[in-house]
């Protein structure tokens, strides 16, 4: 099932999946945004998703899980090796359940320790909020794997989505918006 936002899109959709099997990918004829979550990068900056992206189209991998690291890892992997990261701004959020400010200190200084490379720290924003409202927000059934959107440049509108790793036939969609 596969979700478009804008109806200029809506050919180049249809002849990318009469050639391919894309169960990842969900479609809609409403515009959806992306809610403005506030959260802080591994740098300690303050960051606001999406808005303070909006010089390129943004990839956000929202992940849930710590296991769901490697499922970013994947996506970014890709994304980084097909030179996207010089098209796009890309960004991985783990959503945490919103806690007392002692315990997201710690959890931000663990995930810091655990990496290094500062590139990495600039684009991992750690989002602490009512994951059941993000959740519905987005239209996110449940936390198993890892969803990513792709926003317009300058704005909050979610032109494509996706569940799991991004794939190969994923990556063309993307390069097509």
């Amino acid at each position: 099932m596969v979700q478009f936002k804008f109806k200029k899109y809506i050919l180049i959709f249809l002849l990318t999946i009469s050639c391919q099997s894309s169960e990842n990918i969900y479609m809609s004829g409403e515009i959806n945004e992306f809610p403005s979550i506030q959260g802080n990068n591994l740098n300690k900056e303050k960051k606001i998703v999406p808005d303070d992206f909006v010089d390129k189209d943004l990839i956000i991998i929202v992940a849930f899980q710590q296991w769901h690291q490697g499922l970013v890892d994947q996506s970014i992997n890709l994304l980084e090796g097909n030179d996207m990261d010089s098209t796009h701004n890309i960004i991985e959020v783990p959503t945490i359940r919103k806690t007392n400010k002692l315990n997201e200190l710690y959890l931000d200084g663990v995930m810091r320790a655990g990496i290094r490379d500062d590139r990495i720290r600039n684009r991992t924003i750690t989002a602490y909020l009512d994951k059941e409202a993000f959740k519905n927000d987005l239209d996110i059934p449940n936390e198993n794997t890892i969803y990513w959107f792709l926003i317009e440049e300058g704005s909050s509108n979610i032109i494509l989505q996706g569940v799991g790793v991004i794939t190969e036939q994923e990556l063309d969609l993307i390069r097509s918006n």
